[in-house]
Order: C-alpha cells, then sequence, then structure tokens
C-alpha cells in the first residue's frame, strides 16, 4: 500500500544487480566503491556504508528540544552541507548511506532523525510515528540543524536539503522557516500558498512520478502556479513515467533508471548551487 506519504513493504522483484561475495567483503572493509544504487539494494552493504561513515549528532532547540541524526563528513574540510530528512520509515541505513555517499563527492551530510531514534517496518508503523512529528516540533529541530550546519567551522556555510516522500514536504518546510542556498524535494507534498511561500528564498529542485496518484498533477501545478505568484522563479519540476517513491531501491515501486536520472539532476543542482 502507498499514499501521498510513502510506501508500505512489498518488496521490489526487480533483480538484484550482481554482487560477487569478495567485492561486498572488501566494500565492507572499506576497499571497494560500488555505485549508490547497488549499496541501497542489499541491507547489509547499506547498513555498512551508514554506519561506517556517520556518526551520531544532537543539537539543543532554542527551547530546549534535542534535535538528533547522524553525520558523514567529507575527506576535505571546509565543505558545503545537505540536510537529508528520511521517508516515513525513519532514519534507517538507507538513508544513512545516501549521507555516506554524499560526504564521498565532498559535502558535509547530516540526516535528521525525525523519530528520536525509532523506525518503521510497516506501514502502521510508519504512519504512527509520522503522526507523533508536530509542526512546530519539526520545524525547530530542523532549522536548528540547518543553523548548525551553516555556523560549523567546517562549513562553507551553504546548506542544501532533500527528502524523500515525509521528508520531501519537510525539505521544503525547512526551507520556508529559514533560508537555505538549495531545496530539493522527492514526490513530498508541496500544496502552499503564495504567502506561504513569501519566506522561500532558495531554488528548488523537484521530482515527481506520472504514475503518484497522491502527489499528483493537480497538486504539483498548483505548487508551480503558487511559486510563480510568490514571485519564486527558480524551481525545475522534474517528471517521471513512475510511481510514488520511484527512488527507492527497496521498494515495489522503484524505478532504476529514473531513479538515476533524479540523482544526477539532484547531484548537479547542488553543485550548481552549493559547490
Amino acid at each position: 500500500m502507498c499514499d501521498e506519504l510513502g510506501c508500505g513493504t512489498v518488496p521490489s522483484d526487480k533483480p538484484l544487480p550482481e554482487v560477487s561475495d569478495e567485492v561486498r567483503r572488501n566494500f565492507i572493509k572499506g576497499l571497494a566503491v560500488l555505485p549508490l544504487a547497488t549499496v541501497l539494494a542489499y541491507p547489509d552493504l547499506a547498513r555498512a556504508s551508514g554506519n561506517n561513515m556517520t556518526t551520531p549528532i544532537s543539537i539543543k532547540t532554542p527551547s530546549g528540544r534535542t534535535a538528533m541524526g547522524v553525520i558523514a563528513m567529507p575527506a576535505v574540510t571546509p565543505a558545503p552541507t545537505v540536510l537529508l530528512i528520511h521517508e516515513w520509515w525513519g532514519l534507517n541505513d538507507q538513508i544513512k548511506s545516501v549521507a555516506a555517499e554524499l560526504a564521498k563527492l565532498g559535502y558535509i551530510a547530516l540526516a535528521v532523525d525525525m523519530y528520536g531514534g525509532k523506525t518503521a517496518s510497516d506501514g502502521p508503523g510508519a504512519k504512527a510515528l509520522m503522526n507523533g512529528v508536530t509542526e512546530q516540533g519539526g520545524t525547530e529541530d530542523l532549522v536548528a540543524l540547518i543553523d548548525y550546519l551553516k555556523h560549523s567551522d567546517k562549513s562553507t556555510g551553504k546548506v542544501g536539503t532533500i527528502g524523500w516522500c515525509f521528508g520531501g514536504g519537510w525539505s521544503l518546510n525547512a526551507s520556508i522557516a529559514t533560508p537555505v542556498d538549495a531545496t530539493v524535494i522527492y514526490y513530498g507534498r508541496c500544496n502552499k500558498s503564495p504567502e506561504q511561500l513569501a519566506s522561500l528564498n532558495s531554488p528548488v529542485l523537484g521530482h515527481f512520478g506520472t504514475l503518484d496518484t497522491n502527489i499528483n498533477a493537480e497538486m504539483v501545478n498548483g505548487f508551480e502556479a503558487a511559486m510563480a505568484k510568490a514571485g519564486k522563479t527558480d524551481l525545475q519540476v522534474n517528471w517521471y513515467e513512475a510511481n510514488h517513491a520511484f527512488a527507492n531501491p527497496t521498494g515495489a515501486r522503484y524505478d532504476e533508471a529514473d531513479a538515476n536520472l533524479a540523482w544526477e539532476r539532484t547531484l548537479a543542482f547542488f553543485k550548481t548551487h552549493l559547490m
């Protein structure tokens, strides 16, 4: 089952890329390099990538909340930064692996944990965790983490946000709440009014699927119209002949070609606006 927030636990029926046992062992030891899509397709490789390259981080917010996540550091600093916001499943190995990949590409990558250390393995569990995130609390946590990234002595001061599904909507919310330099939305809720978008200062890149019945053309077209009315002209909307969660290699709706194209576009977007 899928809705506008995420997909259920039906696994992908697509064949996995071939990875020999030797390559797997070398990757886990840090002696081999594999494409991100391959890493994400294998739970053990995703776990190794995320755990080997990320460390926990926590930041106190002005009200005393604790904003949590993991951070991956590049080989060279100061570096531009990216805040990653997970799907409704929570901060799992998949998102940690994406953070690790961004660090390899020269970014400080901070993957937020919106659920305080909890993750879900089924739709009802994910929905319960998601419903526990309040607009005020979630916004405060993301703003605190963005402020940390901006002012870290390891940072260039440039910050981008990226999120998927639930996190895609929060990527936009965070960029509205505080200035950033680039915003990426993967099939996240974007039904905002021109008035809500007035404080948005960053360019926006959106990835959406034509087969998605919830984050659909009506919503995205409305977002484009609201952006135009608000005078926000730096918007790139990309459509793919794919469904919701098409970029998640562990799900039944994964579309390898479109996921790779979306990732290439995302990296080019970040390079333009953050590097």
